[in-house]
């Protein structure tokens, strides 16, 4: 089915250097076969999935898959005839479309017969492909969200739309680069079971990239361990990962403990959010809970309990209903007394700002600049939350006779992603500019000093700071940007699931990291993350959410944690 013969591949950076990333590979997959790679970020399995699917070319060797052979020098029609043979779901890819999960899927069975999604009358296409299109939502545990806006699914209901898009074009081979990534436990199985069934039911072949020992064990006929570049073994499951996991990093041993002072109060939260078609989709429902200093807090939950929208709103970048979010704020007076003082995130304003300046948000769909050098986009982040260049934006939006509400909404634009921030821009007839203009960035020649200490804990080497974000791997790119939110020394820091797809080595170093920084700089910590051991290792306490609500609040957070993986019925951790 598959047959990959003395394969070599290399990039070239901007500076001319020239950066290998797979070297001398041979591999057979048989028809049918479900096979696992294996790594550390950076080995090249995504690069090796990129060339199965015949949009990445290579440099020497050849890659046969069923009837055609893909060389250096073959001709684009070639590489065209495998990309129709194959479907492919990237890491961190949520290409779909703003519209139903059907539709989305009409769209694709409709391209794959006539070559343009865009240009659909939906109504008719749906008459023709109707049926077909909710098969397969229901091949992929969908079928009762067909009528849902792709906008409102849970990362892992997206994740399985893209799959159900996917086999929309009756792919031979489907290649997936960590296919439950930033899913809860409940929904990476509904994802691999969904992938067994397409492999049994369908007899398609699949090649799959995952960083999580559990799922190769679950999935895999077979696993191929990728060490730079190179195949260092292929076997079981188990032999590959006992293999892979010889040499990690031990857990220091840092007792993460928090102090009696509370620094946030989350009083009697409602939140409900509806669709126009589908009515009602989740409340949020009456949630209480405080948060002291130093605690490394973990929301638990499954996929659409509402466990982001929560985070979102302690970080200000969406409202509740009915309820307060106060923080804790100290500022020195004029007369040089330190003063004490509640904030209500709701309540625009300077002491608003500051709060924020305080605050680290690290998105589930972050996306690094892709043409800034990650210097440069270190330096822009400390622009906006270094304290002497907010005072002096401040000065600025004085002069500027901006009023202090607005110049805290366009500070709010800083913790959101991008492409978020641009719209909100747009839609009162903004500029980016604007932000660069009120928020001039931080030094570059500074910037160097400013990460030294912080790179070394992420285990970054210095010179990715010349690097666009294109050249670095998965595993380089979160932990740049968790370098970017960091950089400024968060006193809270919030992170929506971002370590989704990092290998447990570089899981086990950002761990120790975060535990590190909690303890050196006092930073409180809020989470999500559906790693279980990750939760266990790094918290001193979680937070259960389900359905809107708030089920259990403890210390005791390997017992919540059993207890969810038992609730989740998650066969694969079992």
């Amino acid at each position: 089915m598959i047959k990959i013969e003395n394969l070599c591949k290399s990039y070239k950076a901007d500076n001319g250097e020239e950066i290998p990333a797979l070297n001398n590979i041979n591999l057979e997959i048989k028809k049918g076969e479900i096979v696992g790679v294996f790594g550390t970020s950076g080995s090249g399995k995504t690069t090796l999935l990129r060339i199965l699917r015949g949009v990445e070319g290579f440099d020497e060797g050849s890659v046969t898959l069923d009837r055609y052979t893909l060389k250096p020098d073959s001709s684009q029609f070639y590489f065209n005839q495998v990309k129709k043979e194959t479907a492919i779901h990237l890491q961190r890819s949520f290409g779909i479309w703003p519209e139903s999960a059907l539709d989305n899927v009409v769209r694709k069975l409709y391209a794959a017969r006539y070559g343009d999604e865009g240009d659909v009358n939906l109504e008719e296409a749906t008459k023709i492909y109707g049926d077909e299109a909710e098969k397969i939502l229901e091949l992929v545990g969908l079928s009762h969200k067909k009528n849902h806006l792709a906008s409102v699914l849970s990362g892992g209901e997206k994740q399985r739309l893209i799959m159900a898009r996917q086999l929309a074009k009756k792919p031979k081979v489907m290649l997936l680069d960590e296919p439950a990534t930033m899913s809860c436990p409940k929904t990476k199985q509904d994802i691999l079971n969904a992938v067994k069934k397409i492999n049994e039911e369908l007899g398609i072949t699949i090649v799959f990239v995952s960083h999580l020992p559990e799922i190769h064990k679950f999935l895999a006929d077979r696993v191929i361990l990728l060490e730079d570049g190179e195949i260092k073994k292929e076997g079981s499951a188990d032999e590959i990962i006992g293999e892979f996991l010889k040499d990690i990093e031990d857990p220091i041993d840092i007792e993460i403990e928090s102090t009696d002072e509370t620094l946030i109060k989350a009083e009697n939260i409602n939140k409900r959010f509806y669709l126009f078609t589908g009515g009602e989709v989740l409340t949020i429902n009456d949630v209480n809970f405080n948060v002291n200093k130093q605690d490394i807090l973990s929301l638990v939950g499954p996929s659409g309990a509402g466990k982001t929208i929560l985070l979102r709103m302690l970080g200000g970048l969406d409202l509740p209903e009915d309820g307060n979010i106060l923080f804790e704020l100290d500022r020195e007076n004029d007369d040089g007394v330190v003063e004490t003082k509640w904030v209500n995130i709701e309540e625009a304003g300077l002491d608003r700002l500051e709060i924020r300046r305080r605050l680290g948000f690290m998105h589930q769909e972050f996306a690094l600049m892709y043409y800034s050098t990650i210097q440069n986009q270190l330096a822009v982040k400390l622009g906006y939350k270094n304290y002497e260049l907010v005072e002096e934006a401040k000065k600025r939006a004085k002069e500027l006779e901006l009023p202090d509400i607005l110049l805290d909404a366009l500070y709010q634009l800083t913790d959101l992603p991008e492409s978020e921030a641009k719209a909100r821009l747009e839609q009162v007839g903004l500029e980016p500019t604007i932000l660069q203009e009120l928020f001039p960035k931080f030094p570059e020649t500074e910037v160097k000093k400013e990460v030294k200490d912080l790179f070394e804990a992420l285990d970054l080497p210095m010179e990715i700071l010349q690097r666009k974000s294109y050249e670095l791997s998965g595993g380089q790119k979160v932990r740049a940007m968790l370098a970017i939110v960091l950089a400024s020394k968060p006193e809270i820091l919030l992170l929506d699931e971002p370590f989704g797809d990092l290998d447990p080595k570089t899981l086990r170093i950002v761990a120790n990291s975060l535990k590190k920084i909690s303890k050196e700089f006092g930073t409180t910590v809020i989470m999500i993350s559906h790693n279980t051991d990750f939760i266990k290792e790094l918290s001193n306490r979680a937070i259960f959410i389900d359905d809107g609500e708030l089920k259990d609040d403890t210390k005791d957070v390997d017992k919540l944690v059993s207890e969810f993986i038992n609730y989740c019925e998650a066969d694969y951790l079992m």
